[in-house]
């Protein structure tokens, strides 16, 4: 929004915000010609239009919250800088959307709205387990949960969300153990440009704000990478994008899904500008103000030749005791980046800013869940040989055991045994814990595991995605040394 209003004023505009955030940068009393601290409701907004009187008006910089005001301005004749009410409306209604990629041959995973408990089960069962259920109409994955068997599914129904014609639940066959894609794309109606294609280290599920993401994107094929492209135009051409858009896609069994998309600047708009060393808000501003990409010198995807990390913040030790396990709700405060010619090294250095620094030495619990033993086995391996000392909880230590990798048993809490697996995270004995959530049974000891390593500062992963990103970190901060450069000197790379 700042960005967006500077550029602006240097346009000629005198420009007003509406915001009622005094936390934020756009409501310092510098920032635009005059500040509204009012709730972005439609009749306030509409209040401060028929005084103001603007030529236009931009909703693309506040979010969903303003995007849903587009609708309502549009009706009452306001003109909307930026993609149409009609583009955004099409992104935002389900059938719509689903007609507009079923017509251009883009796929989605499949879905409904449900009203009812009844329909609920019917559409999971015809779907397939796990579903993602979500209320319509919530910012931040809010309310939003995976559901793996029908008892948890009408748990969900009956205590957790009401539905209405207006507000249906949504539930979609959920991708197990597909990789996440974020793509934001920059558009002038006549072209559109990647912005950059991002990498979630965490895997689908798990809220996008919640995830660390990598520039450029190592996991995927050159196959896919050219669909991701060919999917991000072809939407933001048929969407009629003027300004920024964010997608979010899932890669499974080289298929590509489209999750999301958002017809409007996203929170990874700041992190890609930093990593390409070009201002998408400000370039965003100018295209809705009328100039063309080609008039700017954006005209093609930038890689940058280092590697950028962004990895989320979270408030967790403010709240002792509570479960730090990840999911569709977003839970995350705020966000850091690592920036390095060696992907490991990015990532470690994320994991440093973001206050998980991790450790070169010393000993590691881990204790995950049946379905991740097997793939546990290459990581402990991993820190075995670079001279870490392995405990785990019995079930994990006699699987570590049958595959040759020496391991210490330690006690959880509910096996009335001294010391326990927290007496020894309380003790610093501690230095890395690698724990997945296991069964409902075992979820209460799990949780105290994972606040006592937060109550110590003791790093942790609670998915093996982030674990072997991390065990790779560990790797490369042992082998290589850590070099700091100045942001600038990394974006004089791409020129």
């Amino acid at each position: 929004s700042v960005h967006c209003v500077w550029t602006l004023k240097k346009l000629g505009y005198d420009v007003v915000i509406v915001n009622n955030n005094p936390e934020t940068v756009s409501t310092d009393y510098d920032t635009a010609d005059r500040l509204y601290f009012e709730p972005l409701c439609a009749e306030d907004v509409m209040n401060i239009i028929e005084v103001e009187k603007p030529v236009g008006v931009v909703v693309a910089f506040g979010g969903q919250t303003a995007i849903r005001l587009t609708g309502f301005l549009d009706s009452h004749g306001i003109p909307i800088l930026g993609t149409s009410a009609e583009g955004i409306d099409i992104a935002e209604d389900r059938e719509r959307f689903d007609a507009l990629l079923e017509k251009y041959g883009i796929r989605r995973p499949r879905g409904c709205g449900v009203l009812t408990e009844e329909e609920a089960a019917t559409a999971a069962e015809r779907l397939g387990y796990p579903v993602l259920l979500r209320p319509s109409f919530v910012l931040g994955g809010r309310g939003m949960i995976i559901v793996y068997e029908e008892q948890e599914l009408r748990r969900y129904m009956n205590e957790a969300v009401e539905a209405s014609e207006e507000r249906p639940v949504l539930i979609d066959r959920f991708l197990e153990n597909a990789v996440e894609i974020d793509v934001d794309v920059i558009a002038d109606r006549e072209r559109a440009v990647i912005g950059a294609i991002m990498q979630h280290v965490e895997p689908a599920g798990i809220h996008s704000g919640d995830s660390a993401s990598m520039i450029p994107a190592m996991g995927i094929s050159m196959k896919m990478h050219k669909e991701i492209t060919r999917a991000s135009k072809e939407l933001a051409r048929r969407l009629n994008v003027c300004g920024l858009m964010n997608i979010q896609f899932a890669v499974k069994d080289e298929q590509l899904y489209v999750i999301e998309v958002n017809p409007r600047a996203s929170r990874t708009v700041p992190f890609v500008s930093k990593a390409i060393g070009r201002p998408l808000a400000k370039l965003a501003a100018q295209v809705m103000a009328g100039k063309t990409l080609e008039e700017l010198g954006f005209t093609r995807e930038i890689t940058p030749e280092y590697h950028c990390v962004k990895e989320a913040v979270f408030p967790w030790g403010r709240f002792p005791g509570i479960d730090v396990v990840l999911g569709p709700e977003m839970k995350s405060t705020g966000e850091v980046m690592g920036i390095d010619p060696d992907p490991d090294i990015a990532f470690a250095k994320s994991q440093i800013s973001a206050f998980n620094p991790l450790p070169t030495e010393g000993k590691v619990f881990i204790s995950v869940n049946d379905r991740d033993k097997e793939r546990v086995l290459h990581m402990a391996r991993q820190l075995a040989d670079m001279g870490f000392t392995l405990c785990a909880t019995r079930g994990t230590m006699i699987h570590l055991l049958q595959h040759d990798i020496e391991c210490e048993r330690a006690y959880k809490v509910n096996e009335a045994r001294r010391p326990n697996i927290v007496d020894h995270i309380k003790n610093g004995d501690i230095d890395f814990i690698i724990n997945t959530p296991g069964s409902h049974d075992a979820r209460a000891d799990d949780i105290i595991i994972r606040s006592s390593a937060i109550a110590a500062k003791t790093s942790y992963c609670t998915n093996l995605a982030s674990a072997q990103a991390c065990v790779n970190a560990i790797e490369a901060l042992k082998n290589r040394n850590l070099q700091v450069c100045t942001i600038q000197e990394y974006h004089a790379q791409t020129v």
